[in-house]
């Protein structure tokens, strides 16, 4: 493997189709596609001030580098990529991607993250300003995760979190093969439309949550007071424990609230047939 040590590049394409390349304290100053259409790749503490950096790029690992807010949409296109101790200030990152593994990295500029994306594993990792984050990505692990911005993980499959803080509003929404485990998840109209949606000891707060869902399965939840009319066409299972505010019109399922349940709802206007069941 080739190694290059503290230097600076510029302009465009200054390392274009690098192939078994290690980058030790090396500066890539603005300009576009340095390092695109290369593979095998290793940068070790590094910054990172222009676009397009990591474009067609086929297995690279970044470690304790930098990329600048002018670094935006960096990493598209690309495969097998290690991202650790990044510190990020960049924008729009990952897109159409496969095999993406990101560890205690944090991410305050999060606009358009992940779009596109599948074989995901992130663990000790933050995003805020994410509207949109995960949409359309399918093959998703995440672990000690927090999330700041609303719409996440629209249209996504094939989902796995634990340990998590989401604060989302219409998070989940027509996602598919969901699994969340002993997390909190905080906004309105979470996981409408959704289909196999299954929430382990997590806590949920936000109105209208859980609506439209096909194959919904709780398991010693909770939900917080703001938590009202749930499960409204859904075909919901399992158990919750503790109060609920409303629940109205479930269309099938059969659910055990282990606390008082301030208001049912089954109105004139529910769809038929209804097969819902209710066990307190």
């Amino acid at each position: 493997m080739n190694i290059i040590k503290n230097a600076e590049y510029g302009g465009e394409r200054p390392l274009y189709a690098s192939h078994n390349l290690r980058l030790e304290n090396v500066t890539i100053h603005v300009g576009e596609s340095s390092i695109k259409e290369s593979s095998n790749i290793e940068a070790e503490g590094c910054t990172f001030e222009g676009k397009y950096v990591f474009w067609e790029t086929d297995g690279f690992s970044v470690n304790n580098c930098y990329f600048a807010e002018s670094a935006r949409s960096s990493l598209w296109y690309s495969r097998n990529c290690r991202m650790t101790n990044c510190k990020v200030d960049a924008p729009k990152l990952f897109r159409r991607m496969d095999g993406i593994c990101v560890e205690d990295t944090n991410f305050p500029n999060g606009e358009q993250f992940l779009w596109d994306c599948k074989n995901i594993q992130m663990k000790n990792v933050r995003i805020d300003n994410c509207d949109y984050a995960f949409m359309h990505s399918e093959n998703i692990k995440l672990e000690n995760y927090h999330q700041e911005g609303n719409y996440g993980f629209q249209y996504a499959k094939n989902v796995e979190i634990r340990n998590a803080i989401i604060n989302s509003k219409d998070a989940f929404w027509e996602a598919e093969n969901v699994t969340i485990y002993d997390s909190e998840v905080n906004g309105e109209y979470l996981a409408w439309y959704g289909k196999n949606i299954r929430l382990v000891r997590c806590h949920l707060t936000g109105e209208q949550l859980l609506c439209y869902v096909d194959g919904l399965i709780l398991e010693d939840c909770t939900f917080g007071p703001d938590a009202n009319l749930l499960f409204e066409y859904s075909k919901v299972d399992g158990n919750i424990k503790g109060d609920v505010t409303s629940i109205k019109n479930p269309s099938s399922g059969t659910l055990t609230v282990e606390g008082n349940i301030g208001e049912l709802i089954f109105d004139e206007n529910q769809k038929q047939p209804r097969d819902f069941k209710l066990r307190t």
